[in-house]
This record gives C-alpha cells, sequence and structure tokens, in this order.
C-alpha cells in the first residue's frame, strides 16, 4: 500500500509506541485518526503530526467498550470518507503472578480484575477494533490493511498470565483474519516488540533495567520508531499476510 494520502487508524496513540507509530506515518505523508482514553496525550501526538503537513484528528474512545469504538469509528468515516488501515496498539498491563508463595503458603495471587482488566483492552479491544474497521473497509470496497501489536509474552512470561493470554490470542486472531478477509482485499499482520524503551519502562529503576536488558543478544533495548517501521514494511509489502514478525533484538532466538 502507498499510503500518502490514506486514512490509518491508530489506537494507544497518546504516548508511546503509538505516538512513535503515528509520527512514522505522518512522516509517509498518511492522514491519521488517533484513539486514545488520555485526552492530553493524544492531543499532542495529533498537534504534532499535523505540523508534518497531513491531517490528523483525535478521539477519545474506550478500545474495550463496544459502542464506544463503533460511535468513533464512524466518526472517523465520517470525518475522513474512508478508512484504509487500522494499527491496534492499545493495551494495558497488570502483572502478578497467578499465585504468590512465601514460606510455602500463598499469601497472594492474581486477581479477577487484574486477569479481565487486562483481557478487555489487550484482546477484546482488538477484536472490537478489528471487526469495526474490517467493516468499514468492506463498505468502502477498497481493501485495507490491519496490523495488531501482539509481543514476544505471547510465548509465556512469568509473572503475565494475563498479558501474555492476550497477546498470544492476538497473534491467533491475526492469522483468522488474514484468511477471512483477504477475499476482499484487507492484509492482516502482527509485530511482536521486544522490550521497547516507553515511559512505562523508563521510569524503572536502574538495577530492574539492567536485569531486563541483560538477556538481550544485541544487549540493548528497542526504540519505539523501530517498532513503527515494521509496522510500516507490513503496510508498504502487498505480499505479507498472517505472520508476525517479532522485533526484539534477538532475545527469542
Amino acid at each position: 500500500m502507498d499510503v500518502r494520502a490514506k486514512t490509518i487508524l491508530v489506537t494507544g496513540a497518546g504516548r508511546g509506541i503509538g505516538r512513535s507509530l503515528a509520527r512514522h506515518f505522518a512522516r509517509k505523508g498518511a492522514n491519521l485518526a488517533l484513539l486514545d482514553m488520555n485526552a492530553d496525550g493524544v492531543n499532542e501526538t495529533a498537534a504534532d503530526c499535523a505540523q508534518l503537513g497531513v491531517v490528523a484528528r483525535s478521539y477519545i474512545a474506550d478500545a474495550a467498550n463496544e459502542d464506544s469504538v463503533v460511535e468513533a469509528l464512524d466518526q472517523v468515516t465520517a470525518d475522513f470518507g474512508r478508512l484504509d488501515g487500522l494499527i491496534n496498539n492499545a493495551g494495558i498491563v497488570r502483572d502478578a503472578m497467578l499465585v504468590k508463595v512465601k514460606d510455602g503458603q500463598v499469601v497472594g495471587k492474581m486477581s479477577l480484575a487484574q486477569w479481565q482488566s487486562v483481557i478487555d483492552v489487550n484482546l477484546t479491544g482488538v477484536f472490537l477494533c478489528a471487526r469495526e474497521a474490517a467493516q468499514r473497509m468492506i463498505n468502502s470496497s477498497g481493501g485495507g490493511v490491519i496490523v495488531n501489536v501482539s509481543s514476544i509474552s505471547r510465548a509465556g512470561n512469568a509473572g503475565q498470565t494475563n498479558y501474555s493470554a492476550a497477546k498470544a490470542g492476538v497473534a491467533a486472531m491475526t492469522v483468522v483474519w488474514a484468511k477471512e478477509l483477504a477475499r476482499y482485499g484487507i492484509r492482516v499482520g502482527a509485530v511482536a516488540p521486544g522490550f521497547i524503551r516507553t515511559p512505562m519502562v523508563e521510569s524503572m529503576k536502574p538495577d530492574a533495567l539492567a536485569k531486563m536488558t541483560s538477556p538481550i543478544p544485541l544487549g540493548r533495548l528497542g526504540e519505539p520508531e523501530e517498532i513503527a517501521h515494521a509496522v510500516g514494511f507490513i503496510f508498504e509489502n502487498d505480499l505479507f499476510t498472517g505472520r508476525c514478525v517479532e522485533v526484539d533484538a534477538g532475545l527469542r532466538m
């Protein structure tokens, strides 16, 4: 896809990887619909993109709420006239051990609220946004591209039962949708980042950050712009569909 003058929706666009995704595609000449719960953050992202000479509009919506997603997607298509791409980036973490044991006794466990909040945003939210985007792409008969942001944690990461389950589901849904939507000219791919230098990661204590970085073969965190570059490849390569690109500095080799 030549993304110039195309309309691309980015969820979780208020900061971190989402903001880098928006800036990347703005530099490529795409118009941006930017969705987030954080009004200040997403408005700042929209202003940054507009300075690059494209149309960028922000939408305050909850990716995990069906009515909110439908309303936002209706507004996007009303504002831009069409939707050509979706990047499902919105996500949260609520880490905890399944059971926490001290001196042979269970002293804590992952709560249902911790489980459900991550599943709601990271899995159900991806489903809702992709479903509504696909409907609008098909109605306009123009095809399109959907890219889901998974994670290398989909292989299973201690302390992340909820997050790992959601991100594995995202990778599986990518394959399902690639098979279902190809007949309509819609390609679907995924990117699985490793440890990326986001505001959340940078706020970690130095010793925790060093522990996180030490097993990485390339010896460093990834940059948000490197994830955006990988997503850009999926958009621009018309043969790519149904696969997940791992961008993790060799962590899962």
